[in-house]
C-alpha cells in the first residue's frame, strides 16, 4: 500500500485499523500452506487405500494359508513356530495401519461434513435466489460473495442499510458456529479511487471490510473471529473493460475458515507415522 507523507492525521487514524500488506501476505502463505498439506494429506491417502486393499488381499491369503496348515496335521509339522509368529505378526501391523488409514479418512470426511454444514445454514439464512449473493465451495473453504451494489454507495465504504440486512444473516451463522473465522476481503474494479481522505483502490478495498467487520461486531460476531482484508483491483472476476463487469469486479468476499489447527496437527501425524511404517 502506497503511503503518502501530505496525508492529514485524519487519514492516518481511518487507515490505522486496516490491515498490513505484509499481514494480509502472511495470511495467505498461512492458508495456502494449510491447503497445500490438505491436498498432501488426501494424496497420501489415496496411496495408502491402495496399499491397505493390497495388504488386505495378503493377509486374507496369509489367514486361509494358516487355517490350511492347522487344518492338515501333515502341513502343520512344516510350520515352525517361528513362521506364525512372524505371520501373526505381519497381521497384527496390516490391522494398526488400517487403524490410522481410517482415522485419517474420517479427519478429511469430518471436514467435508463441517464445509457441508456451513453451506447449508448459509444457503438457509441468507437465501439462494439473490443473483447479488453467491455461497460457493472452493478447495474446501466456503466463501460468500456480495456485489458491491447491496453493500455501498459508488466510491464510498459506508455501509447501506440494505447490507446491514443481509450481513444480520451472515452473523447468526457465525455466531452459531464461535470455532470459526471469517476473513473480509475488499475488492474493486480498476477505475483510480481519488476522493476524500483514501490513497487509492487498496485503501478504498480495505476500508471497506473493516466497514463490514464493524458492522458484523455490532451484530454480535467475536471480533477475535475477524480478519480484515483488502485486494483492490488485483484479482478481477472479468475483464475491466465495461461498466457492467467492472460492476462484477466490486465486491465484497468473505470467507469462511474452520479452525481445523487440530485437524491439520492430526494429519501431520499420522502421515508421518504411515511414513515411518513403509
Amino acid at each position: 500500500m502506497k503511503k503518502i507523507f501530505l496525508l492529514s492525521v485524519s487519514a492516518m487514524l481511518v487507515l490505522s485499523s486496516c490491515v498490513s500488506k505484509k499481514q494480509f501476505t502472511d495470511l495467505e502463505t498461512k492458508y495456502k500452506e494449510s491447503q497445500d498439506l490438505l491436498n498432501s494429506a488426501t494424496v497420501k491417502l489415496n496411496t495408502c487405500l491402495e496399499d491397505r486393499a493390497s495388504a488386505t488381499a495378503r493377509a486374507k491369503a496369509l489367514e486361509e494359508q494358516v487355517s490350511d496348515l492347522r487344518k492338515s496335521n501333515d502341513n502343520l509339522q512344516i510350520l515352525s513356530s517361528k513362521g506364525a509368529s512372524n505371520i501373526e505378526k505381519t497381521l497384527e501391523s496390516i490391522k494398526e495401519k488400517d487403524m490410522k488409514i481410517t482415522r485419517l479418512q474420517d479427519a478429511l470426511t469430518k471436514k467435508d461434513s463441517i464445509t457441508l454444514a456451513v453451506v447449508t445454514s448459509l444457503k438457509r439464512e441468507v437465501g439462494i435466489n439473490d443473483p447479488d449473493i453467491e455461497i460457493n465451495v472452493e478447495k474446501g473453504v466456503v466463501f460468500i460473495s456480495i456485489a458491491d451494489k447491496l453493500l455501498f454507495q459508488s466510491g464510498s465504504y459506508n455501509v447501506t442499510s440494505k447490507a446491514k440486512e443481509v450481513l444480520a444473516k451472515v452473523a447468526k451463522v457465525v455466531n452459531s458456529k464461535p470455532d470459526f473465522e471469517c476473513m473480509v476481503e475488499g475488492h474493486t474494479d480498476n477505475v483510480p479511487y481519488n476522493g476524500g481522505v483514501l490513497i487509492d483502490n487498496w485503501d478504498l478495498s480495505v476500508k471497506r471490510s473493516t466497514s463490514i467487520i464493524r458492522v458484523l461486531q455490532t451484530l454480535g460476531v467475536n471480533p477475535a473471529q475477524l480478519i480484515a482484508a483488502g485486494r483492490a483491483d488485483y484479482v478481477p472476476l472479468v475483464e475491466n473493460n465495461s461498466a457492467e463487469n467492472r460492476a462484477k469486479n466490486r465486491r465484497t468476499r468473505i470467507v469462511v475458515l474452520p479452525k481445523i489447527d487440530q485437524f491439520y496437527d492430526m494429519v501431520e501425524k499420522e502421515m508421518k507415522n504411515l511414513s515411518v511404517q513403509k
